[in-house]
């Protein structure tokens, strides 16, 4: 589309929120005297907003509301949406070690992996989310890639639905099936010295210092440091795993602005780390090895480093006005050392190839935005406006050994000397080239509107997308295919609140995806179009739901139809070939419905289907690593008569999935059972709280996901049971 047809641009809708907040000032009295500042009232702000973080939920695991893009943070009830926000408390209490161990809380995210790699990959709704497409405070691109440490974060914000309207396009062509925005940590009103060790099974220990003070007039600055190592083996055999992580977030809050800004150091290393199979055609699905047993390689390896950091500032244009500025960046290092495995036997028999890649990234994000209220007559608007932009340089490489490999067996693994690369090199791994460029820009205004006194709330919206990329060939650097492409990608969301504490709500939102690459290389694949680049595609969404707030006990309902385009690798050649329809819906349940109990969960019913594919081959087979029914019930009760101890549980179950398109590989259903305590009390006058929790107490034997690349059906052991212990001291 034109620019010149774009409706009204966010600068312009700007100065005419500011124009209409002082019309608003002169018409109300226009020789009324300068009034006096207010006492500034100083909360730490995550986001740099008047606002605030929204107020944590009885029981303190999920907080009312979260950031919804331009939009700002909303509470639960006004939006249109489906949201889940897990809280520090929650992410402490119980032990997580990163955002996939946060969001098995959720009953519509399953956690997957990246394709041939180790990267945490979520499942939403039945759609993947690459850790390439997490939002830190809104922002795109600025987190590591494979893992990212819970101890970075306040509050992991999951949207669960099509939400391209809300940040933009996901750069890593995500945006399907749901959203996950990390909030960094602010230093609290009260200062904070808290030293936490731990250990968990095959001897992984743990050390984290967690520092906090504000300083000035009021407390107006703060400080916040983090700093994180793990180290040691992991409950899988052989298994290691080091880990590094250093975070500073500062915060200003002044007289009429704020400002927020975060600088974030994580190392991250994986010697021996159990890799995913891969089944022949064919062969049905095999019984899942032993949890604890590991078949991979002693010569593999993975590391990645990051660097990043980001810059927010909010600055109050009137009463009822914002406008707010945020850029960040992040430049990355990866090095990998790993083998394909694919199962050829109905007795564990496989075959592992070596694949061997780098990659570097560098990434500079940003956005402006505006926002206000002003009335009409008996209907009340908050208008929003924002303009953002990304800018991605990816440089890679890749060595992979002979394509015949060399044989083992998942069940009783052999080890062999790490096999020589060379074999189809994709460009030099000492200095990888410029492999792929990504630069997205958009705009987006929206109205919500309050009527009825403001029982009904209407959001419109419309963002428009501009996606340009590129693709270089990883030999000689020649770029061999590009694309640049616009789209509008509307909003439209409807609330009617009858009565407190109950509301019903509608919307209908698109979603636009950068195109997918072709890769076939980390399956140990020579595609006819390998590294070629596709054009973007579009995605819509419809959903209906309904929200209950009891003040102490909340939950929710939904009901929604999505559709994606499929991509698969036909004929040694990669390209969209159909498309999956997802519908399903959606219970959760949240809060404190007894003194001294709280309860976190839900159920999520699927039903994927897949259509207009090749021939019609398989229209209206399930897709690839979708189950039917995914159940998650946490409850955690403080034990009368004993101050301070409590013990919590939680079931993870999830019904069969299928490995590959036609439906002939069915992995078997799982449920797994976690059980935790803790213990907060006084010691040598400090406070000290101390936590022990089992994961999968039954050592259960299974196989946790099928697929997260398009086409491919690659299977993910579940981890084996896991003791972590940790104690915490606040000085």
């Amino acid at each position: 589309m034109n620019r010149s047809r774009f409706p009204l641009t966010p600068l312009a809708l700007g100065a005419l929120l500011l124009a209409a907040g002082q019309a608003r000032a002169q018409a109300i009295d226009p020789a009324a005297p300068e009034q006096a500042m207010q006492t500034v009232v100083v909360t730490a702000s995550a986001d740099a907003s008047a606002q605030g973080l929204p107020r944590d939920y009885a029981g303190g695991q999920v907080a009312r509301g979260g950031r919804l893009g331009l939009l700002g943070n909303v509470d639960m009830m006004d939006t249109p949406f489906n949201t889940s926000n897990y809280t520090q408390a929650l992410i402490q209490d119980q032990q997580a070690r990163s955002v996939a161990d946060v969001v098995q809380n959720d009953p519509s995210v399953r956690v997957a992996r990246g394709f041939g790699n180790y990267q945490e990959l979520y499942v939403i709704r039945g759609f993947a989310v690459n850790s390439d497409d997490l939002a830190y405070n809104g922002l795109y691109g600025l987190l590591p890639r494979q893992f990212v440490a819970s101890e970075l974060l306040e509050r992991v914000e999951v949207f669960r639905g099509a939400n391209s309207f809300i940040n933009g396009a996901a750069p890593g062509g995500g945006g399907i099936g749901g959203m996950i925005n990390l909030v960094p940590k602010r230093a609290p009103n009260t200062p904070l010295t808290r030293a936490t060790a731990g250990v968990e099974s095959g001897g992984q220990l743990y050390g984290a210092v967690d520092l906090a003070r504000r300083f000035g007039p009021e407390g107006r600055a703060g400080l916040r440091v983090n700093a994180v190592r793990r180290d040691g083996e992991t409950a899988i055999e052989r298994e290691e795993r080091e880990l590094d992580v250093f975070a500073l977030g500062a915060d200003y809050r002044g007289r009429g602005y704020r400002l927020s800004a975060d600088v974030g150091y994580q190392n991250h290393r994986l010697n021996n780390a159990r890799p995913s199979v891969t089944l022949a055609a064919g062969l049905p699905v095999i019984d899942a090895p032993d949890a604890g047993s590991n078949w991979a390689q002693p010569w593999t390896e993975s590391k990645e480093r990051d660097v990043f950091g980001t810059l927010r500032g909010e600055v109050d244009l009137g009463k009822d006005a914002v406008a707010w500025a945020a850029f960040g960046a992040r430049k990355g290092d990866e090095l990998n050392v790993l083998t394909n495995t694919t199962v050829t036997g109905a007795n564990g028999d496989a075959n592992m190839s070596r694949f061997d890649n780098v990659r570097e990234d560098e990434v500079r994000t940003g956005e402006i935005g505006v926002r206000g209220k002003l009335r009409t007559g008996a209907v009340g608007h908050t208008l929003s406006a924002t303009a953002s932009g990304y800018h991605a340089e990816s440089r890679n490489a890749f060595a992979l050994g002979s394509f015949a490999g060399f044989a083992t067996n998942i069940y009783r693994p052999v080890d062999i000397a790490a096999p020589p690369t060379g074999f189809f090199p994709g460009g030099n791994m000492a200095d990888p080239l410029l492999t792929r460029k990504t630069i997205l820009s958009s705009g987006a205004i929206a109205d919500t509107l309050s009527l009825a006194g403001d029982k009904l709330l209407l959001t419109v919206g419309l963002r428009h997308q501009r996606i340009r990329d590129a693709g270089f060939d990883y030999v000689t650097g020649v770029e061999n295919s590009r694309y640049e492409s616009s789209a509008n990608t509307p909003v439209a969301g409807l609330v009617y609140k009858p009565f407190d504490g109950l509301s019903l709500y509608a919307n209908y939102i698109e979603a636009l995806q950068p195109g997918a690459v072709a890769s076939g290389a980390g399956m140990g694949l020579r595609l006819t179009n390998e590294g070629a680049v596709f054009a973007p595609y579009r995605s819509r969404q419809k959903e209906i739901g309904v929200k209950l707030d009891g003040g102490k006990f909340g939950a929710s309902a939904a009901l929604f139809t999505t559709a994606q385009p499929q991509a698969s690798i036909q004929d040694n050649t990669f390209g969209l070939f159909g498309e999956q329809r997802n519908r399903g819906v959606e219970l959760s349940v949240f809060g404190m419905p007894a003194k001294g109990l709280r309860v976190l969960g839900g159920l999520t019913a699927l039903d994927s289907q897949q259509r207009r594919t090749a021939g019609g081959a398989t229209d209206g087979f399930d897709a690839i690593g979708v189950p039917e029914i995914q159940f998650n019930l946490g409850a955690d009760w403080d034990v009368p008569g004993v101050p301070g101890l409590a013990l919590n549980a939680r079931a993870v179950s999830t019904s069969t999935q299928y490995a590959d398109a036609a439906n002939r590989q069915r992995l078997p259903s799982w449920t797994r059972l976690d059980l935790g305590a803790s213990w907060t009390t006084r010691w040598m006058e400090r406070d000290l709280t101390l936590r022990a929790r089992i994961d999968n107490v039954t050592d259960k034997n299974y196989w946790a996901s099928a697929g997260g690349y398009p086409g491919f059906g690659y299977l993910v052991a579940g981890a084996p049971r896991t003791l972590v212990v940790s104690g915490s001291v606040d000085f």
